[in-house]
């Protein structure tokens, strides 16, 4: 079952990323995002009764200017469930989420291949940049056609991500 993420998750939440990632940078940053009311968009899926993935957007500006867009990030599966198209699942109700919630745009610094199947397109051809001095791994996704007409510049993700 996919759902929004409710109060009582946030400790299971944290646990997918642990178990997801090397480090606890991942969880922090989830951590760090709810903290400052900063997840737009957090999103669970439930098996058994328990939390198996979940996926957060967080706001992002493009050279200071609120665009509304967000930023994919992160988005995690508990090893023993992966590969099973759950963190698709994930990305796919995250997008619908964000569609819904009035977003136009979603940014992501993954896999080319991997979310390229979801619409997502290298954002240098938009004339976006990145913080991290990324390029094919920077990609955009519009939410509402025309979104991005006129957009340019540097997209900037929250004070948190800082810290990975």
């Amino acid at each position: 079952m996919i759902r929004r993420e409710i109060d009582s998750d946030a400790s299971a939440v944290r646990s997918v990323h642990l178990a997801a990632f090397p480090g606890d940078g991942e969880a922090g940053l989830v951590d760090a995002l709810r903290e400052n009311r900063h997840l737009s968009v957090s999103i669970v899926a439930e098996e058994n009764a328990g939390i198996v993935g979940h996926i957060a957007f967080s706001p992002v500006t493009v050279d200071g200017l609120d665009v509304a867009a967000v930023g994919l990030a992160p988005v995690a599966v508990l090893p023993e469930f992966q590969r099973q198209g759950i963190g698709s699942e994930l990305i796919r109700a995250g997008l619908a989420a964000c569609r819904e919630a009035g977003f136009r745009i979603v940014v992501v610094l993954g896999e080319p291949g991997f979310y390229q199947r979801f619409g997502f397109q290298p954002a240098h051809l938009f004339g976006l940049g990145n913080e991290y001095q990324v390029r094919d791994e920077f990609m955009v996704l519009e939410l509402k056609p025309g979104s991005l007409n006129g957009i340019r510049g540097l997209v900037r993700y929250g004070d948190e991500f800082s810290s990975l």
